[in-house]
């Protein structure tokens, strides 16, 4: 009998729990990092993408909306803002695509979270984190994540 596996996102540039390289911060390149999601459930319609930091009262660095659902998959590095990359909403930064992590102090910790959704959900424009979660409700069918840390030098 086949066992599926856990529904579960990574990233080759860093592991789960372990640091964001400066490259994918303000301090570098700012460029997104690759992720990789397994063993998203049977059903999956559409992916919700959102990084966020706990931190600093959830401060939303990224947001993606209705990639297509696949039990695998991936984003690759350095995704862009330009029409051919895959939805993109407005992060707390006020821009459309990625904003890596540029704590003011400290040691702050970031999380990548997966939403599988049952559905897509065809919000137009660029919404915001809370229209992207208020239109979540009730289509979440499980979500993956991967937490990291940025401290920055000096």
């Amino acid at each position: 009998m086949q066992t599926s596996q856990p529904f579960g996102l990574a990233s080759t540039a860093f592991k789960d729990g372990g640091s964001i390289p400066g490259k994918f911060t303000c301090d570098g390149e700012d460029v997104s990092p690759d992720l990789e999601w397994t063993g998203a459930p049977n059903g999956t319609a559409a992916f919700v993408l959102i990084l966020d930091d706990p931190d600093a009262r959830g401060f939303v660095h990224w947001l993606i909306v209705d990639m297509t659902g696949s039990a695998s998959g991936g984003l690759p590095e350095a995704i862009s803002a330009t029409p051919d990359a895959p939805p993109q909403g407005r992060n707390d930064f006020r821009k459309i695509g990625y904003g890596g992590p540029c704590p003011p102090s400290g040691t702050h910790h970031y999380v990548f979270t997966l939403y599988a959704l049952d559905d897509l959900l065809g919000l137009t424009g660029t919404p915001t984190a809370q229209q992207v979660r208020d239109a979540m409700k009730g289509h979440v069918v499980a979500t993956a994540t991967l937490r990291a840390t940025y401290r920055r030098g000096g």
